[in-house]
């Protein structure tokens, strides 16, 4: 692995670590949510979208990695859209507005969106600062 790969590294590890993470709470008393509860094939696509971008990372196989962390970023913004939408949206069948906005409101997103969010950021940010080496063949 490149010296100058290690943000992206470290990039994809918080991305699979932010997976296992507190993101949601559901009116404090029931257990946090992590990505795998609030859904388990996303969760496991974001997981394998990490994993594959460390390997293109050892195997020095940049259009990989770079694909990998566009993937992770896009992955994350599509799920946090998903969840902001499904809970501003959970009660809505019930008609007494009032009611429905009070327990919209005991909902709450929890700290694991930053690492969520970071991962994939310092991915892209450290693939684009780490340069291709040149390969040097000797005719000799």
């Amino acid at each position: 692995m490149p010296k100058k790969s290690f943000l992206s590294f470290v990039g994809f590890l918080l991305l699979i670590a932010a997976t296992y993470c507190p993101l949601i709470r559901l009116f404090g008393i029931f257990p946090n949510m992590d990505l795998y509860d609030l859904n388990q094939p996303f969760g496991i696509t974001v997981l394998l979208v990490g994993i594959v971008g460390i390997l293109g990372i050892v195997l020095r196989q940049q259009p990989i990695t770079k694909l990998c962390a566009w993937m992770a970023l896009l992955l994350v913004v599509l799920v946090y859209v998903a969840s902001f939408l499904k809970v501003h949206h959970a009660f809505s069948f019930i008609p007494f507005k009032s009611l429905a906005g009070f327990l919209t409101g005991k909902i709450k997103f929890k700290w694991g969106w930053y690492l969520l969010f970071a991962g994939p950021l310092l991915a892209i940010v450290g693939v684009y600062t780490t340069k291709r080496s040149a390969i040097v063949l000797n005719d000799k």
